[in-house]
């Protein structure tokens, strides 16, 4: 059974993760032993097949020695246009102490009001007025 492919911020993720990956000289077995996941995850990953979680792509950044929110940006999950270190994404994304079910449903949930808002991602959202 062929799989299609996820997205195009997967594939363009993948062609990333290869193009580190090669440029550290490791092969996809070492780098999925460095990454702590499985030879054919790490290959579906790069593929195009499989989009990995903020966890995963942590793990990949931290055995490829680059910088998980340039990962983060590749797979769709934070906005280039967002500015590093100042999003509620990336803020969510690196707290150690959520869960990465918790992170995930934080994002979910603000993705929904910015889409409620009819604000983008790179849109400013309007200002809350009070209406009584």
């Amino acid at each position: 059974m062929t799989k299609g492919k996820v997205s195009s911020a997967v594939e363009t993720l993948g062609d990333y993760l290869k193009e580190q990956r090669t440029t550290a000289q490791l092969s996809l077995r070492q780098l999925a032993e460095q990454a702590g996941v499985s030879n054919p995850y790490l290959s579906q990953i790069e593929r195009g097949l499989r989009k990995p979680s903020a966890e995963v792509l942590q793990q990949i950044a931290r055995a490829l020695r680059i910088s998980a929110e340039q990962l983060y940006i590749r797979a769709g999950i934070v906005s280039p246009d967002d500015g590093v270190g100042g999003s509620v994404e990336l803020s969510v994304l690196n707290d150690p102490a959520l869960t990465e079910r918790q992170k995930q449903s934080l994002l979910d949930v603000y993705q929904s009001f910015l889409a409620m808002n009819g604000a983008g991602p790179t849109d400013p959202a309007p200002p809350v007025t009070d209406e009584d």
